[in-house]
């Protein structure tokens, strides 16, 4: 059962369940059959919807347990867990108006987000808390907290939108992937921005006045922010002293960070584990069908032994493609669904070395069994079937196939891949019929004649029609198959008569068996071999490519060929330049904003330098985790542009304040320190906890944005460095020249 383009595949999984239910009920389908799924798409859609809302919901959980432990009350934690839902209700409503569903995407985009719902919301409720710990009213701490801090948020929001819009005008592949994910993200931000300028200060100006004294374990993390609060501003005073260290430190380790970025290991989109497994058995040419079956069934039984095997449909002698059917009586196909992710130790491509290695043992001889997982349905890199796709062009197909047999020999040299074959080594055998023209003319035998006496003779010719009851059956004149079992048999069909005399096949024409290839290929209407090889867990994409080239770099080729790749590598340097722009494209935007928030260029430049740093963190993460780099790891990079930048926004904005009730540059550095630490630390580690079930990568459908979460989580930890002490130190230098004195305001800039 095939669906539409624009239907809803859980829906029509739904709708074909019913209806062979109905079907059964009514006694359609009789008893004694019995109707078996062998493929649901549907399931793995399920999988990996419960596990997305799973991990906003329990991301959310996660959130509202660090807002408890650093504020310990419950009250102000029920506002930012109000805050969640509201927010989410928001970003629903938008979702709605912009005709989004409900997928793998958009959810993804919520469970990215829901750690980011909060940033504003415990900016705002951190700064009316210090306000009421002042004595000040609620109404009065809620307007003043307000008034202060909308600000930054307003400027925070506008950079974290400013970084990830321009990701919705990228076409392509990369924007039918993600576009859902960053619309959905960006309403996210919009709603949580909405919410902490309005509910947040009207139910923080409810809440009680006297601060509940703190006990338990909320009391053990106040004492040790307060503890940490002390030494951070000892430290900072430390490092004011001497600037430029921390900067070299810093430097050294960013360039090394980037040079492990241009030498990583490179894919375009991470391997979604969905356990569909596709066998292909190959026999020689000439395999009869009892012999393919025979040999089809102990493998069946072998895989039947697996205890990750949840179903095995078999196709011998042939296979289904779509609507079409293609008979071949060497060839059969196996189609393997393993049980869940979460039910299993193994990976599919774990389970496939595994079974290759049990398979080989049964000593097949004259057949070749290959075995790879099915990709992302509609998901092709290359325009080839497989993952290395290497292309000869020429016009001789002997020339052809002796070049890929040479090709083949030199990738199995390659540690890595497997199933390397090109598409001329599966020959089947033709019958060849040459007719002696002249021959046939002297004797009056005419070409359609002759193909007439093999059709009838080999395949048979439908004469008429024989009718039992309501239904028809062909009638199908033919000799009898004993008739015709060999080629000198076949060689002796009566094809006419000359002169009383019976004209043999043999007579007016040569016959024999040719091995041909199943098929030939074209590209750009020439002729081509083309070298396929799946991929193992011991190469990415990109190192594979790279020892092919360095392979096959001194294969010389006739004149008139020429070889090519399929298209990967070329899908792999168009993702890593649009990645590259994009994140160029967000730093500029986000510089915008902030120029145009503040009304200058200095402190935006300082706020701006805190994003490039986070690259130490992100490489650290990537290497902890052996992540490779791929389109959701520089999404994951551009969305960090966005944010990590509201800490430093925070920070400066404060330190400005201070500025401007007259403290020295230094005093006013460290008082912005002490004030805020708290709610960068809040605001930091709510996000990272928020997105960590999705970093952590449980169950199925997290393959796809679990990059994107390690690259979050890991850049945001460690941007609490880089803003913490980094943010301070660079202020301390661009605003070191001016000479200010204790008691000499410094006029607000002006921020909007």
């Amino acid at each position: 059962v095939q669906k539409q383009p624009d239907a809803n595949t859980v829906s029509v999984v739904d709708a074909v369940r019913q209806r062979l239910a109905w079907l059964q009920q009514q006694r359609t389908i009789p008893d004694d059959i019995r109707v078996a799924v062998v493929a649901d798409q549907s399931i793995y859609i399920r999988h990996a919807l419960r596990n997305a809302s799973l991990a906003v919901i329990s991301g959310a959980l996660l959130a509202m347990l660090v807002v408890y432990l650093f504020l310990g009350d419950i009250w102000r934690t029920l506002i930012i867990g109000l805050s969640i839902p509201l927010a989410i209700l928001v970003t629903f409503i938008i979702m709605a108006l912009s005709e989004l569903t409900l997928n793998i995407m958009t959810l993804g985009g919520l469970a990215v987000g829901v750690g980011m719902l909060v940033d504003n919301t415990i900016v705002m409720l951190e700064n009316m808390t210090r306000h009421q710990q002042r004595g000040e009213s609620g109404d009065e701490a809620s307007i003043n907290a307000a008034s202060e801090i909308t600000s930054a948020i307003t400027a925070s929001t506008t950079t974290n939108l400013a970084a990830i819009l321009p990701f919705l005008f990228i076409g392509g592949l990369v924007g039918l992937l993600f576009n859902e994910l960053i619309a959905t993200l960006s309403a996210a931000i919009l709603a949580s921005l909405l919410v902490a300028l309005t509910v947040v200060p009207a139910l923080g100006a409810r809440s009680s006045q006297a601060i509940t004294t703190l006990r338990g374990l909320p009391a053990r993390v106040n004492r040790i922010i307060d503890w940490l609060r002390e030494r951070y501003v000892q430290q900072i005073g430390k490092l004011l002293d001497r600037p430029w260290l921390p900067l070299l430190i810093m430097l050294v380790l960013l360039i090394g960070a980037a040079g492990y970025l241009a030498t990583a290991k490179q894919i375009f989109l991470p391997s979604m584990d969905e356990g569909r497994v596709i066998i292909s058995v190959r026999g020689d040419s000439g395999t009869q069908l009892d012999d393919m079956d025979r040999v089809v069934k102990k493998i069946e039984r072998l895989l039947l032994e697996s205890p990750e095997l949840e179903s095995v449909f078999t196709t011998a002698g042939g296979f289904i493609f779509g609507r079409s059917e293609f008979q071949s009586g060497n060839f059969s196909g196996l189609y393997v669904q393993l049980v869940p992710a979460s039910q299993r130790t193994l990976s599919s491509q774990e389970w496939i070395s595994r079974m290759q290695a049990r398979i080989k043992k049964l000593q097949l001889v004259g057949y070749r069994v290959r075995m790879h997982v099915q990709g992302i349905r509609g998901v092709r890199l290359g325009r080839g079937d497989d993952d290395i796709s290497i292309r000869i062009q020429g016009d001789d197909l002997d020339v052809l196939a002796r070049l890929g047999d040479e090709v083949v020999d030199r990738l199995k040299k390659i540690d890595g891949l497997r199933n390397i074959e090109h598409n001329y080594e599966n020959l089947q055998e033709e019958l060849v019929v040459e007719v002696d023209r002249e021959r046939a003319a002297d004797l009056g035998i005419r070409p359609d004649e002759m193909a007439r006496a093999l059709q009838v003779g080999l395949d048979g010719l439908v004469v008429s029609d024989f009718i039992d009851g309501d239904r028809k059956y062909n009638i199908r004149l033919r000799l009898p198959r004993r008739s015709v079992s060999t080629i000198d048999e076949a060689a002796n069909l009566l094809v006419g008569v000359h002169r009383d005399s019976p004209v043999r096949l043999r007579d007016v024409a040569t016959i024999r068996l040719d091995l041909t290839p199943t098929n030939i290929k074209r590209d750009n209407q020439r002729r081509i071999v083309e070298i396929s090889a799946s991929l193992t867990d011991v190469l990415s994409l990109n190192q594979a490519l790279d020892a092919i080239e360095a392979e096959l770099a001194d294969l010389r080729l006739p004149p008139g060929y020429s070889r090519y790749e399929g298209g990967a590598r070329q899908r792999l340097q168009e993702g890593e330049s649009t990645g590259y722009l994009l994140l160029g494209l967000a730093l500029f935007l986000v510089f915008v904003v902030l120029a145009v928030q503040y009304e200058s260029l200095r402190n935006p430049f300082i706020i701006l330098l805190s994003i490039p740093f986070t690259l130490i963190g992100v490489v650290a993460g990537l290497l902890a985790t052996q992540t490779a780099l791929s389109m959701p790891v520089w999404l994951g990079l551009i969305m960090l542009a966005g944010i990590v930048v509201n800490n430093a926004i925070v920070l400066v904005e404060q330190i400005e304040i201070e500025r401007e009730q007259g403290r020295a540059l230094r005093e006013a550095i460290l008082q912005g320190g002490r004030i805020r630490l708290r709610p960068i630390l809040m605001t930091t580690l709510t996000t990272a906890v928020g997105m960590s079930p999705l970093a952590l990568g449980l169950g199925e459908g997290s393959e796809m944005l679990q990059p994107l979460a390690i690259v979050m989580v890991w850049g945001l930890l460690f941007s609490l460095l880089v803003s913490l002490l980094l943010v301070p130190v660079i202020y301390r230098l661009a605003h070191g020249g001016a000479v200010i004195r204790d008691c000499e305001p410094v006029a607000r800039l002006n921020r909007g």
